[in-house]
């Protein structure tokens, strides 16, 4: 694992704040609103964490980890964020995400990981091995992916209102697919 694990628990604990800093109490029409097509507002962003905390970090870690074979991951269900959203407001989805995550840093902590943990293998039904330090890195690299995706999200509002500004705003350029 290229970072070290508190550096990425670190940015770890930061995703619930950072969420909650930027989205608690935004009007809906922020909170409600995405990029256009099939893409997902900040509403269903959130709840995609809360699916992915529920069914990918740690309960594959726990499956790597006790396994006595190589275990296989079961498919994610990428659009598992809607049954996590149904029926609830974006303070709530917030405030379950912020639990999930504390808890499953706690359970990370009492992994007691040691060095040679990180290089222990399961099968991704996608990408065939990887290792608990890739899984681990790309729950740190996925919060990423999704604040980027959530920047994108809001500032698309603006595409119309900024004018030639556009040049100057990369956000406004950006087109990586988020996923």
């Amino acid at each position: 694992m290229p970072q070290t694990l508190p550096d990425v628990i670190a940015l770890l604990e930061r995703t619930p704040v950072t969420l909650n800093a930027l989205l608690r109490n935004l009007p809906q029409s922020w909170t409600s609103a995405n990029e256009g097509g099939d893409s997902w507002t900040p509403l269903e962003i959130v709840a995609h964490y809360i699916d992915s905390e529920r069914h990918n970090w740690i309960p594959r870690a726990r499956l790597i980890l006790e396994s006595t074979a190589v275990p296989t991951f079961a498919t994610f269900a990428r659009a598992g964020h809607i049954t996590e959203a149904e029926g609830k407001t974006l303070p709530q989805l917030l405030d379950i995400f912020s639990d999930l995550r504390r808890q499953n840093l706690a359970a990370l902590h009492a992994l007691h990981l040691k060095p040679a943990d990180f290089e222990r293998t399961g099968i991704h039904p996608a990408f065939g091995t990887v290792t608990l330090g890739n899984l681990l890195a790309t729950w740190a690299a996925h919060d990423l992916t999704h604040l980027h995706q959530l920047s994108r999200t809001l500032a698309s509002q603006l595409r119309e209102d900024v004018g030639p500004w556009t040049a100057y705003l990369g956000v406004m350029k950006c087109t990586s697919h988020s996923s």
